[in-house]
């Protein structure tokens, strides 16, 4: 038996409505490939920061550190500034757990029919493998001059060679398993300085794979062409921010953002992973029993990924995106399931252990 420790953080809104299908699936699969997981729930959330000031405690990064992997719910909250929130739990875990690659694979799915004409369920499979710790979510900047005509705010980058090497090595590597084609994102027709350096050490990693197949394109222009053409997409990679718009356009182009999985990884497993939906807190749903869980469970596949049981983790993707198959859906993909009834047919079609 192969035991692991995961901390749960449900955070706030819908996120503690997913984490238990996600909990119940995990706990399912793992009795029939021979997986135990020990679960520890951590309260850090809006609601604590509002009650005591700080979104985790001092030394909460700590209390998580020898922990197998995390698995998210949702952060975010009306009342407490998204920027509070972020910086307050998400990036100091991602940081401090060199958590650099930002996995979000993306697929349209039988089930949920995507927006676009002509994309059908397998028409669109792709992942995009998003730098997480640097970039354009800085620190470093500051505003001055508040409150006079001449204010002003400045923001800066931050982007290393060290930074750019190891998640562009990351997104070939994974395309040698996958499309053999890596699509890198940049706009260094307009940003004069970094994305021309992040274009040169991209050029570096992909010449040292010369069986993938690679395209760089302007962040707008690729936008446009993951609308009119998504299905011609295996691997992307991006900088912090082009990675995060661009795994929420794709997200949309394939259905729903309420399904969308994500992986904050330390490929290297010195530190704990985060997995988590990337659907936020939804609190105009919250409490009612309406939440998807789909993001969460498919979160929960990468992890058993992560951790080496891809056996275990295709067949709770089976058994999740099955039951979208056969007409169990929760009312964002226009079902009736409620997160229930959603997660008892995901049960049901993980069987008995073996």
């Amino acid at each position: 038996m192969t035991r692991y420790r995961i901390a749960l953080v449900p955070g706030d809104g819908i996120g503690t409505e997913v984490l238990p299908p996600a909990e119940a699936a995990l706990e399912a699969v793992g009795r029939r490939h021979g997986i135990e997981f020990a679960f520890d729930a951590f309260d850090w959330s809006c609601q604590r920061y509002l009650a005591e000031g700080a979104m985790m405690p001092a030394d909460g990064l700590d209390r998580i550190r020898g922990h197998d992997a995390v698995l998210l719910g949702a952060v975010g909250w009306p009342g407490v500034p998204d920027h509070v929130s972020l910086w307050g739990l998400l990036i100091p875990i991602r940081r401090e757990f060199q958590q650099y690659v930002n996995l979000r694979p993306v697929r349209v799915l039988e089930g949920v029919p995507s927006p676009l004409r002509g994309a059908g369920a397998g028409d669109v499979d792709l992942v995009v493998v998003r730098e997480n710790v640097e970039g354009e979510y800085s620190e470093i900047g500051g505003r001055m001059g508040r409150g006079t005509a001449e204010e002003l705010a400045v923001q800066e980058s931050v982007f290393t060679r060290r930074g750019i090497t190891r998640v562009a090595e990351y997104a070939y590597a994974l395309a040698e398993d996958r499309g053999r084609h890596v699509t890198s994102a940049t706009k260094s027709n307009g940003i004069v300085h970094t994305m021309p350096f992040w274009d040169e050490v991209v050029a570096e990693v992909a010449a040292r794979h010369p069986g993938v197949r690679s395209d760089k394109e302007h962040i707008d222009a690729l936008a446009a062409k993951l609308v009119l053409a998504p299905g011609r997409f295996d691997v992307i990679v991006g900088s912090n921010l082009f990675g995060d718009i661009l795994s929420d356009l794709a997200a949309a182009v394939a259905g729903s953002i309420g399904v969308a999985p994500a992986g904050n990884l330390n490929p290297e497993r010195e530190f704990p992973s985060m997995f988590e939906p990337v659907h936020g807190s939804a609190p105009d749903i919250a409490g009612q029993g309406r939440a998807n869980p789909l993001g969460a469970i498919w979160s929960a596949v990468l992890m058993l990924d992560h951790l080496g049981h891809p056996e275990a983790g295709a067949e709770l993707l089976a058994a999740a995106t099955g039951a979208l198959a056969d007409g169990v859906s929760t009312a964002d993909l226009g079902g009736t399931a409620d997160t229930a009834g959603y997660t008892r047919a995901v049960l049901d079609r993980i069987g008995p252990p073996r």
